[in-house]
């Protein structure tokens, strides 16, 4: 990565009119016969002492939750509410999962796959939930998603 300084200069000019790191690799390549690597590319951005456009923002942390085993718990459903909580670790081929007691007090699996399906594992086999319960519990899921940030 031995530029010319009038190189460093044009690479300084690109990133500060927003360039991102890949436009800057082809423009290397296309303007001074240079071929970097993406890596390569970053890694002289960063030597030049300069952030590129591209780069995400860096993220707030959260809080973190008090330590929990597999999942969270949420208080057992009084009065016919259907419960809804979310394991920390998602099944195997799911993207989330988590469990769901209804207002009978049948207990379910839940999970999302990468497509986005929906899918309810009952305790006992067969087991169908109210209508009522069906709503409520696709409210109580989406709450507890956005609550996760999903």
């Amino acid at each position: 990565m031995n530029l010319t300084e009038e190189q460093r200069q044009r690479v300084t000019a690109w990133i500060l009119q927003g360039a991102k790191l890949s436009e800057i690799q082809n423009r290397l390549l296309s303007e001074f016969g240079i071929k970097l690597t993406y890596m390569e590319v970053r890694l002289l951005v960063d030597d030049l002492k300069l952030t590129p456009k591209d780069t995400e923002p860096p993220k707030t942390p959260e809080p973190a939750p008090a330590p929990k085993i597999a999942e969270e718990k949420k208080p057992a459903p009084a009065g016919g509410k259907v419960s809804v909580s979310a394991d920390q670790i998602a099944r195997p081929g799911a993207v989330v999962s988590g469990k769901v007691t209804f207002s009978d007090g049948q207990k379910a699996d839940w999970y999302l796959d990468q497509m986005g399906r929906l899918g309810v594992v009952p305790a006992q086999q067969g087991y169908k939930p109210p209508a009522a319960d069906v709503q409520q519990f696709q409210a109580a899921l989406q709450e507890e998603l956005q609550r996760m940030g999903l």
